[in-house]
């Protein structure tokens, strides 16, 4: 195991202008083939003693920017996204090119992503590649061979070259390639053809059989890969394609999480051991029975598991920490408060995303920590896989020779898959094509870096916020949803987009001056304000608030009542799950044997038997009834229902019975499609539900029956 090295920040810094005086020099200083000695000895940690390549195309980008200067000598990868890209691309050097100009720098270490499977990344339109599905054949002899002829030159044998092998491949055959709500049928095709598996494989065995290079696989992160139905999976996924096309075990020499991505590192204000009124945060919406919360948990606990399926002892992790550092104004400075679980993780999560599924040019993230060698046991390094101020997609359609698509998840209006529990993409707007050069993210990103950057700049010359939005109005509501306007906000460049808060938490936002908030309680008080952003990461203050209470939808009598929350982001897949509570609101105690609450929904096709579960009660899963049944009367969204009832007990005037988790499935485990059902509600957070039913005997005491 790898221990902390003594050297906290064992990456090298030079300034701007000295980077300038290399890359002019570069053609006086370039080793011929042939005239460099032997590979030097292969090392455990590749990145201990070593002085890494700074990108200079990169550097020069970012050192253009208003304060960019301060990290633009900070080492990045290189990308081979592409055939052309080995040769160099308008703007951008070959790999041949980079090698050189990294011997010049006097660099001893080169980082390279090794980018363009088959059929790449098919469940993200943003970074679909050049070749098609059944093009492996292509892959190996266009693309992998004239690398591996680049990197093998002598020339290069004094570099240290680690490779970073096929982001966002592998993952995706474990979680979208069948079965569930992410998958694609392109990612189907990928399964069942095994080309990414058998293209892994021949780039492992191919690169791997260069002394010099050290081999490392993309392995995801926390959100994608965390839950125990994917994370042996996954392990198990990374054995097999390290055993194909020739590769072994010993090809690998470790993995890299959160490649692209913004998880956080670590979460400093809560674990996931922690609970809330006896409710464990594995239960909030946004853990959502996760067994991670950061990336440097994850990271450590897979090398675990990835050594108990055969890989090498010794293997070692890297984490991107390029973009996941979330600082600025909506960082929070301790743990939540202990009202609920969700109101906990909420309050206490540094990662500030909408959902841990949402992955494209994210509003409010910012540089994390800088490249450090060995920082944590198990960890070779932090590095910047994705150089910062690189897109990672488009916000709309944009036509290109690069093969990338338009993925709806780059769009700040769309409201989502079922990879992010449908839920708003929480996209900056005006973005180019993937891989192009973003300035409107890079200042963001400079203006919210944690740690904090140091030295010149400001994070932009643009540090003027949008006026506050004012006429802030509810234009209509209903027992679920309230619709709101406003007048929009004046900038000295431009308003690229709104927030909207309810309660003071981000819930979405938008482009226009009006937005939906759904999923509502009925009968139910909210707080909205509203908040004006530009292209710099500039938020105007909040607007002054706007109180609203939604529609009431109780027609019944009595005194109680039943709250609920959704536990389940996703409307199509093979479970219904629900957390109830039932609210005595009256001045008597009620006999709890007498009491049954009715969820109604569909079942679709498929089998019409079904089997229901309780999975947690306060008051304990074995006082809990639970059964389906037929409506008398069908309506549209509800053909059956769920009851729920009592073996005995009583519930005291003003008190609750305490959360009930309950879930149901078709015999057959066929799909339903949750969207339209009648008693289904989007809120992740306990509210009123008027659709719901609580009956005492035969008697509707609350809500309205469809």
């Amino acid at each position: 195991m790898r221990t902390r090295s003594t050297a906290p920040h064992a990456f090298r810094s030079r300034t701007v202008a000295a980077l300038s005086a290399l890359v002019m020099g570069a053609s006086l200083a370039i080793a011929l083939p042939g005239q460099a000695s032997a590979a030097a000895p292969r090392v455990d940690n590749p990145y201990i003693g070593a002085t890494p390549y700074v990108n200079v195309d990169w550097s020069a980008k970012a050192a253009a920017e208003p304060g960019g200067d301060v990290i633009a000598d900070e080492p990045s990868f290189v990308w081979m996204d592409r055939i052309a890209a080995i040769g160099g691309t308008p703007g951008a050097r070959g790999l041949r090119a980079h090698l050189d100009t990294a011997l010049s720098q006097g660099a001893d270490l080169f980082q390279v992503v090794i980018y363009n499977l088959p059929g790449r990344d098919c469940s993200a339109l943003a970074s679909n590649g050049e070749l098609g599905p059944t093009e492996l054949g292509r892959y190996k002899s266009d693309y992998i061979d004239p690398i591996a002829e680049i990197l093998g030159d002598p020339a290069y044998a004094d570099l240290r070259i680690v490779t970073l092998i096929e982001p966002d491949s592998l993952p995706n055959l474990v979680t979208n390639a069948g079965g569930s709500d992410g998958s694609t049928p392109e990612c189907a095709v990928m399964k069942a053809n095994g080309n990414y598996e058998k293209g892994i494989g021949y780039a492992l065995h191919t690169l791997g059989a260069i002394p010099n290079v050290y081999n490392y696989v993309d392995a995801a992160h926390h959100g994608w890969l965390g839950w125990d139905t994917n994370f042996v999976p996954a392990a198990q996924q990374f054995k097999k394609a390290a055993t194909v096309e020739g590769a072994s075990v010993s090809d690998v020499h470790g993995f890299i999480v959160n490649t692209a991505n913004y998880s956080a590192l670590k979460e400093p204000h809560f674990k996931v051991t922690d609970s809330v009124n006896g409710t464990t945060v594995r239960q909030s919406s946004w853990v959502d029975w996760n067994y991670y919360v950061d990336e440097l948990s994850f990271a450590q606990a897979l090398r675990t598991e990835l050594v108990r399926q055969g890989f090498a002892s010794d293997i070692g992790m890297l984490i991107d920490t390029a973009r996941n550092g979330w600082g600025g104004p909506d960082r929070p400075a301790g743990p939540g408060p202990l009202t609920s679980v969700d109101a906990y993780v909420d309050g206490s999560r540094t990662d500030r995303r909408i959902h841990t599924g949402n992955w494209c040019n994210q509003s409010g993230a910012g540089i994390g920590e800088r490249p450090t060698t060995a920082p944590e046991p198990g960890i070779d390094a932090y590095v910047w896989a994705k150089p910062p101020g690189e897109s990672d997609g488009s916000s709309e359609p944009i036509d290109n020779d690069e093969g990338k698509g338009f993925d709806r998840m780059c769009d700040p209006t769309y409201t989502g898959n079922g990879r992010n529990g449908f839920n708003l993409t929480g996209a900056l707007p005006n973005s180019p094509v993937a891989g192009h050069w973003f300035s409107g993210q890079f200042q963001e990103l400079l203006r919210n870096a944690n740690p904090p950057l140091g030295g010149g700049g400001d994070g932009g010359s643009d540090t003027e916020a949008p006026t506050v939005p004012t006429g802030l109005r509810v234009t209509a509501k209903s027992s679920s949803s309230v619709t709101l306007a406003w007048t929009a906000s004046t900038d000295n460049r431009a308003v690229t987009g709104y927030d909207i808060l309810r309660g003071g938490v981000l819930v979405g936002s938008t482009a226009s001056t009006s937005f939906t908030d759904s999923g509502l309680g009925a009968s139910t008080a909210y707080s909205y304000t509203v908040r004006a952003k530009d292209a710099a990461g500039n938020l105007s203050a909040a607007s002054a608030a706007v109180q609203v209470t939604t529609d009431g939808g109780s027609t019944g009598t009595g005194a109680l009542k039943v709250q609920y929350r959704n536990t389940d982001s996703s409307p199509t897949d093979n479970q219904i799950r629900m957390a109830l509570q039932v609210v005595n609101t009256g001045t008597s105690a009620v006999d709890l044997s007498r009491v049954t609450v009715r969820y109604w929904f569909t079942p679709e096709a498929g089998a019409n038997t079904f089997s229901t579960s309780c999975d947690y009660a306060v008051r304990g899963c074995g006082t809990v009834t639970h059964t389906v049944r037929a409506a008398s009367t069908p309506a549209a969204g509800a053909s059956h229902y769920l009851e729920a009832g009592f073996s005995g007990g009583t519930l005291a005037a003003g008190a609750s019975t305490g959360e009930i988790q309950l879930r149901l499935n078709k015999s057959d485990w066929s799909p339903f499609q949750e969207a339209d059902d009648y008693s289904r509600g989007t809120n992740t957070a306990y509210a009123d539900a008027s659709r719901i039913g609580v009956y005492v005997g035969s008697t509707l005491a609350w809500g309205t029956a469809p």
